[in-house]
């Protein structure tokens, strides 16, 4: 997470997309197959989130769709905060065994202004149905410091409609 956390930061500041990265690590290891950072800004593309960004490269790099397939590790993501509606859905798709967050709730919004559209009440209730853990407030005070930087730098919030 700490790594996640540090491409967070470095990606804002070197004006290559928002505050958010995340990783795919094989679960039971911790080996790195990939980090990857927001790039909606710099793309001009919406769905340009960490997330799927780092899914996607992961799952070519590794010459599948589907991260849960057979013989495969189980395989993990990381990311700074809790995934938005768009890559709630990318997750669930994916095919990963478990999610790890620095932290959940409306902070990111309030700090930020970024408006991370409708979640499912039991967000974590519906991952678990479908096989994926769920590891919430790894290393949160120090995601939601980057956040607050980024708020502090004047950075673009991205929202289609402001919310």
């Amino acid at each position: 997470m700490r790594t996640v956390i540090r491409f967070s930061r470095l990606n804002f500041e070197r004006g290559t997309g928002g505050p958010f990265a995340a990783g795919v690590f094989e679960r039971d290891t911790g080996k790195l197959v990939v980090i990857g950072v927001n790039r909606v800004t710099p793309l001009g593309c919406s769905s340009a989130h960490a997330e799927v960004v780092t899914l996607s490269v992961a799952q070519q790099m590794l010459g599948t769709w589907d991260l849960g397939g057979p013989g495969m590790p189980a395989y993990q993501l990381v990311v700074n905060w809790r995934p938005c509606a768009m890559c709630y859905g990318a997750v669930i798709w994916s095919g990963i065994r478990s999610l790890v967050i620095a932290g959940s709730g409306e902070d990111v919004e309030r700090v930020t202004g970024f408006d991370e559209g409708p979640m499912p009440a039991d967000w974590i209730g519906e991952l678990t149905k479908r096989g994926i853990t769920v590891q919430d407030g790894l290393l949160r005070e120090e995601a939601m410091t980057v956040f607050r930087a980024f708020r502090d730098s004047g950075a673009v919030v991205y929202n289609a409609r402001k919310g």
